[in-house]
């Protein structure tokens, strides 16, 4: 162990599980192929309306769409601890977090972890359940935090996103 490591306790823990970093789609070629035709008409406004910035921005996602596609997601590690909340490397203090619900729809497919932060520049955490039971995360989380009981679908964001494979 060198000088500038150190052990840092983030509590007992609770629960833990893997998931992908992000969610790879089956994309079909229709999907290439309607993506690449929208790309284009894009492309062509930008020039049009001499907004080249746009243009720049267009190409740049269809690089980073192009990179992402040909690679696995990494498997990140989740722990729910009695001191908060480790996503990866990332901890995430009960005391940063305003509030979580837990949305089980298994019909649809549905079964994720939302974390609100205080901050309003924290993006809300998404965190997919597998194979861990809801009930026993809900069960401790209330020990720490308030439940928002009013969100009861995933967030729209995230249901367009499936929508379009993104």
């Amino acid at each position: 162990m060198t000088e500038n490591s150190q052990i840092i306790n983030y509590g007992n823990e609770i629960a833990s599980w893997q998931v992908p970093e992000y969610e790879k789609h089956e994309r079909t070629k229709l999907w290439y192929i309607t993506t690449i035709v929208i790309a284009l008409a894009l492309l062509l406004f930008a020039f049009f309306t001499k907004n080249f910035l746009f243009a720049v921005i267009i190409i740049t996602a269809g690089f980073i769409t192009i990179l992402h596609d040909g690679r696995e997601p990494d498997l990140i590690k989740i722990t729910v601890t009695n001191e908060g909340i480790i996503v990866g490397r990332k901890f995430y203090d009960y005391d940063e977090i305003k509030d979580f619900s837990i949305v089980y729809k298994p019909s649809q497919g549905i079964k994720n972890l939302y974390c609100e932060f205080k901050s309003a520049v924290k993006p809300r955490l998404s965190i997919p359940l597998f194979d861990m039971n809801p009930l026993q995360i809900r069960e401790h989380l209330l020990k720490y935090l308030p439940e928002d009981l009013e969100r009861t679908n995933q967030p729209l964001s995230e249901g367009l996103a499936k929508l379009f494979k993104l």
